[in-house]
């Protein structure tokens, strides 16, 4: 099952890991590896991206960065392929990333000029960021037919668990789902209530909203990382945030 229906799928810059994704989860098919072990296998590839920057081995910290995205787009097309969707897997999987934006930041900020009220400015500013484009994403994937609908426009109920999945599970990671996201979620719904009354987004405009998805914020940090450039990531992603205000400006204004 695809994500969004022919119509509706547009060019995502944060998505360049696809590929690689379907290539291992292909490879994965057959075997007793599940879409939760191929989570916590991009979550040791962000650890080993961390370990690389605090040894100041920028590139090789870039490569894992890339790795994670691509590892990262696996798990999902693992759980399609093997007709194992889950509410675990999805939480999970969104927990690790906000857990590995927070740990990418703090080991930037420890390797750079930064103070840590601008990291932790900045990775506020790059929840947010992400926040925004899950947002019209998932209102697409759910407007879309035959979209995947596993995750929710609002996140506010506890879901029932899915075939082959603990109940209990999906409530604890829920509830640390909705912790950890539950503000940034809160800010971008009030900055545009009424987005999930479109009927659908442009192709366009979701290309444009995917410069803030998690893997093209990602690719960027490994350009800076790469180039030597450590110290102006902080500052970067706080001026980037500029931005929302721009999305949420065309959204409202163009489309209806």
């Amino acid at each position: 099952m695809s994500k969004l229906a022919a119509q509706d799928k547009f060019f995502d810059l944060s998505d360049y890991g696809r590929s690689f994704g379907k290539l291992l989860a292909n490879s994965l098919k057959e075997t007793r590896f599940t879409p939760i072990h191929v989570t916590l296998l991009f979550g040791i590839s962000g650890l080993i991206a961390i370990y690389c920057m605090l040894n100041q081995y920028y590139i090789a910290a870039a490569f894992f960065i890339i790795l994670k995205s691509g590892i990262d787009a696996a798990d999902g097309e693992l759980a399609r392929l093997k007709n194992t969707p889950s509410y675990s897997g999805r939480y999970l999987d969104s927990v690790f990333d906000i857990i590995l934006n927070f740990m990418f930041l703090m080991t930037i900020c420890y390797m750079s000029n930064s103070t840590i009220w601008y990291a932790a400015l900045a990775f506020i500013c790059i929840q947010l960021q992400g926040t925004l484009y899950n947002y019209y994403y998932v209102i697409l994937r759910n407007k879309s037919v035959g979209g995947d609908t596993t995750s929710k426009i609002f996140e506010y109920k506890t879901p029932k668990a899915l075939p082959g999945e603990s109940q209990k599970l999906v409530t604890i990671l829920f509830g640390i789902y909705t912790l950890v996201y539950g503000l940034f979620d809160k800010v971008i719904h009030f900055l545009d209530s009424n987005a999930y009354k479109i009927k659908t987004f442009p192709n366009w405009f979701m290309t444009l909203v995917s410069l803030y998805g998690l893997g093209f914020q990602l690719l960027i940090i490994a350009i800076l990382l790469t180039f030597g450039c450590i110290e102006f990531i902080v500052p970067f992603f706080i001026l980037y945030s500029v931005f929302i205000l721009v999305l949420i400006g065309i959204r409202k204004t163009v489309i209806h």
